[in-house]
């Protein structure tokens, strides 16, 4: 099967590509503003088709042995292997983020994904049987919730996909995915893959469409038993909503703004160095990127000063170059949502470097034709200001210094948000206070962004709730289910007389 083949259509239902129903639609690479493929987007009536498969696949999969579920897993994570160039390439060209971080990052990602709920879908945990009560025997069963409805993001399209699908099957759900109509093709790859690999048909689907149409459908669908969305806060609250009203289970994975706590013991090179790798990864567009750097005062200008000497090195350019390090955001709307924050922030703070798009990239190629912004930092602004307290998803850092750890730690939980932050320090003491004191899903030491499949990756606060990877996830699409047995052979029970007769 040939992966890279979209000429079939951008819905993939029953094991197979088909065209949807509604608007054409072009999915542009975002360096250049050329059209990587035409789709026609689905419609309610796809969702339907998509939906049936599901849930008349629904039987046969979530019987099926775990040791089965596995096998069929182990074999997605060779085929993703097989097809780990193209998936870079594609993903590259809807997306235009850097081809050695598609390489490097997004493909091994989701091939050690695959290969982790291979293993896990064979570890149901529960309680331990026996006799809790005395007269019967308790054990705990863990079951297939049903039909999945998910809606996954553009900016890391083949492992939102991965992080979506993966789980739900190995715990014996079927899933329709709805990937963001703007990067839809590596989502359609890796279903396709699901059908190489010997996953029986209708039990991974992915429906191309538009949020309010497609998506809207898919949340309320009366035949999805549960929904797991990631995307903004905003739209977050609406899919929430929508679920509530037909009491489905829901998982939501949201907006970040990421405080990087920098104590004035902290190894500087290191903070430094972390920064600008934190704040730039995939250009800025990642829920978990540094976007709030609190640097303590003695350490504030020295970090100042290197973060922008390394923003300025950073290379710019065609995101097909494997020297590239930072290529265009995800579209020309977002470029331009990412400036209005920055030119906005020029009334009441100061830009040391970057907020000016550069003509050339270091290779030459035209910065002019796509979607390019380049690394921006930001100091002076108030903690109260929109750029501090608005997720920016873009290439942009902003620094404030703090003095004491109290008011740090302060200035880090102040937001809205909590999905992630990290802290700096040399001193275990306050490496200990802070992982306990910031609330964040995930608090990284003298690092910021490792991800891991065998550990959770999930939000406090306005940053949703439920966890992505590792074997919490797992649980998180499965049904608990208590069975008690009688041990006795009793016919008249004693607690029978609490309700009628007399002992």
């Amino acid at each position: 099967m040939d992966l890279t083949d979209f000429g079939a259509g951008a819905q993939y239902i029953a094991g197979r590509r088909t065209r949807g129903s509604g608007e054409p639609f072009q999915v542009v690479n975002p360096a250049d503003g050329g059209v990587v493929q035409q789709v026609a987007l689905a419609t309610a009536e796809d969702v339907d088709a998509a939906v049936s498969a599901a849930k008349a696949a629904l039987p046969g999969w979530s019987s099926a042995t775990p040791g089965a579920r596995s096998e069929a897993l182990t074999r997605l994570a060779a085929v993703l292997t097989d097809a780990g160039a193209d998936l870079a390439r594609v993903e590259t060209a809807q997306t235009g983020k850097p081809v050695k971080l598609a390489t490097e990052f997004d493909v091994p990602g989701t091939i050690d994904n695959a290969s982790f709920f291979a293993g896990a879908a064979r570890n149901l945990e529960g309680k331990a049987a026996g006799e809790y009560s005395g007269d019967h025997t308790s054990y705990v069963r863990r079951e297939a919730i049903g039909v999945v409805g998910s809606i996954s993001p553009w900016n890391y399209p083949l492992q939102m996909a991965a992080w979506k699908i993966l789980p739900a099957i190995a715990a014996g759900n079927t899933i329709v995915l709805k990937p963001a109509e703007l990067t839809p093709l590596t989502s359609l790859m890796f279903a396709a893959a699901c059908t190489e690999a010997g996953i029986p048909d209708g039990v991974v689907n992915v429906v191309t469409g538009a949020g309010r149409t497609a998506g809207e459908h898919l949340v309320g669908h009366p035949d999805v038993a549960m929904v797991s969305f990631t995307g903004s806060t905003a739209v977050g609250r609406r899919v929430a909503e929508l679920a509530t009203a037909s009491v489905k289970r829901t998982h939501l994975e949201l907006g970040g703004k990421a405080p990087f706590v920098v104590f004035e013991d902290a190894d500087l090179d290191a903070a430094v160095h972390g920064a600008v790798a934190a704040s730039l990864i995939n250009g800025g567009q990642d829920c978990t990127a540094a976007t709030r750097a609190y640097v303590q005062r003695p350490l504030y200008e020295a970090f100042v000063a290197g973060v922008a000497e390394l923003f300025a090195a950073v290379r710019i350019g065609d995101p097909l170059n494997p020297r590239t390090d930072l290529g265009p955001l995800v579209s020309y709307t977002h470029r331009d949502r990412v400036a209005g924050f920055v030119e906005r922030a020029r009334g009441y703070a100061t830009v040391v470097t970057g907020g000016r798009v550069p003509q050339k990239g270091h290779d030459g190629f035209d910065l002019t034709r796509g979607a390019y912004y380049p690394p921006t930092l930001i100091t002076g602004a108030a903690q109260d200001s929109e750029v501090v307290q608005g997720e920016v998803f873009g290439p942009v850092l902003v620094v404030l210094p703090f003095d004491g750890d109290d008011e740090g730690l302060r200035l880090a939980n102040d937001t809205p948000y909590g999905l992630a932050a990290s802290a700096w320090t040399t001193n275990v003491h306050r490496s200990l206070r802070a992982t306990r004191e910031i609330a964040a899903g995930c608090v990284w030491v003298n690092d910021h962004i490792p991800i891991i499949s065998e550990m959770p990756h999930g939000g406090y606060k306005a940053s949703g709730y439920g966890k992505d990877m590792s074997q919490y996830s797992l649980d998180e699409y499965t049904q608990v289910k208590h069975v008690m047995f009688d041990t006795t052979a009793v016919a008249r029970k004693d607690w029978h007389r609490t309700v009628f007769g007399d002992r």
